[in-house]
């Protein structure tokens, strides 16, 4: 039966492509194991991915180990809800800002998460036993009359279907005046951050309806207010230390056993300014947009909009390492500046053995850099790369001189496609990539290529 000349044509480029806001990935995270894997996005739901073993060995290609189990949706839960702020009569969002996992401690599972302003903490747990043979509820668990019970037995536990409950266990509110930009754990699994634009504040898990203010910056007149914080972090061992970023390009390494309240740093990590270079952009620019401690905590890793840093923590005159992740925008900041993309905040993530680094781009774009050789990679996260055993493509950014085959002018940059988040497997080489509301997970091979999962 043929088509009907007059009826019309569903776009279906367009319906592929249309994204609402809520869908869009905000933040996505591994738990310490990298069994589960957390996202955020900007509706103020969470969803969790499990890692799938009935896979794990197993593969139909020689000298290959198999997938390790592929992630598959666990469970899905709302958040955070839209809220008003009546005394500032301020909108706040239910965008998930951050997703931090708690070490696990039993069955269950523990994550906070973070809107603008109020934290919460979750517990994620299994049930597939139901209790059955209640004396004062019949079977539909309505109450019996005391009168009809003749005999007592005992409950059993029957198996049912699996279920994953998700239940809010704390909320951690009025913390904070300005909007929360991190969260993070401390090593003494007791105690976590939480930072904001001006104030660093410290949480007990189990106290709510107080916390301890650690970094307090706010000038006496707001008008004398030179810089922000952009990020801040504890240290994975020791739980006395933690860094914070500004938007002026520097690292304040803090120890809480010098004093209580932070405000005086212990080391300072800058990068002297080239007066030569300066513009009226170098301070945009130059703005820390991520901080992240090395698994050994010896080494900082941090992103600007134009590079990413790698600082050790006892040598604070500068970088050790400094990687180009776009240097071919320095050219275009002006029109960047326009549609206000030179504001975006790339995260960077360091691999499990801190050997590698990576950080995100536009037009789908992910660099990694080997900090043995110096050498960066191009890579793309498409729809293509996402089918099962297909190969992540290498991409070059045509900048001058030859021209290769397949490579991408400066000019035909799509700037709406930019990853910003990312986060990777604390033990493996398995990559989670949030390219707007897409979720890429990406596996290394034995052989070794990079393939998608």
């Amino acid at each position: 039966m043929g088509e009907d000349a007059e009826s019309p044509k569903i776009n279906h480029t367009f319906l592929r492509d249309y994204v609402t806001e809520a869908d869009v990935i905000s933040t996505v995270e591994f738990n310490q194991t990298g069994d589960l894997l957390a996202t955020g996005d900007k509706g103020g739901r969470v969803v969790i991915f499990q890692r799938e073993t009935e896979s794990k060995g197993e593969s139909d290609e020689p000298g290959e180990t198999g997938d390790s189990g592929e992630y598959n949706v666990y469970s899905t839960f709302q958040s955070h809800e839209p809220d008003f702020d009546y005394l500032k009569s301020l909108e706040i969002e239910e965008k998930i800002n951050k997703i931090r996992w708690l070490p696990q401690q039993n069955a269950a599972h523990f994550l906070l998460s973070t809107n603008d302003k109020t934290i919460k903490l979750w517990k994620v747990s299994e049930r597939d036993k139901r209790p059955e043979g209640y004396n004062l509820k019949d079977e539909e668990g309505r109450l019996k009359a005391v009168s009809t019970i003749t005999s007592l037995q005992v409950p059993v536990l029957k198996p049912t279907d699996l279920m994953v409950e998700v239940r809010p266990r704390r909320v951690f509110a009025n913390g904070h005046t300005y909007h929360v930009n991190s969260i993070s754990v401390n090593s003494d699994g007791e105690t976590y951050l939480s930072a904001d634009d001006l104030r660093i504040n410290m949480w007990h898990l189990g106290i709510t309806d107080r916390s301890f203010n650690i970094v307090d910056i706010k000038p006496a007149n707001m008008e004398d207010l030179t810089e922000v914080i952009t990020a801040a972090e504890f240290h994975p061992h020791h739980c006395h230390l933690f860094v914070y970023s500004s938007s002026k390009g520097t690292l304040r390494l803090c120890d809480m056993r010098a004093s209580a309240l932070c405000d005086k740093h212990t080391k300072l990590f800058e990068e002297p300014e080239d007066p030569g270079s300066r513009s009226f952009f170098s301070e945009i620019i130059s703005s820390v947009s991520d901080v992240k401690f090395s698994h050994s905590g010896r080494y900082l890793l941090t992103r600007d909009y134009l590079t990413a840093k790698v600082w050790d923590l006892n040598m604070d005159k500068g970088p050790v390492e400094t990687y180009q992740v776009h240097e071919y925008l320095r050219n275009k900041l002006c029109s960047l500046y326009e549609n206000d993309c030179i504001f975006d905040k790339f995260e960077c993530v360091w691999n499990s053995s801190d050997s590698v680094i990576m950080t995100g781009a536009y037009n789908s774009f992910f660099r990694m850099f080997d900090r043995e050789t110096g050498r960066g990679v191009t890579l793309e996260a498409w729809r293509e790369s996402s089918k099962p055993r297909a190969v992540l493509r290498t991409r070059r950014v045509y900048t001058g001189g030859k021209r290769r085959r397949g490579d991408v002018g400066v000019d035909s940059l799509d700037f709406t496609k930019k990853i910003l988040h990312m986060a990777w497997h604390p033990s493996e080489n398995i990559i989670a990539i949030a390219a707007t509301n897409n979720l890429y997970i990406f596996q290394d091979r034995v052989n070794p290529e990079t393939q998608a999962q």
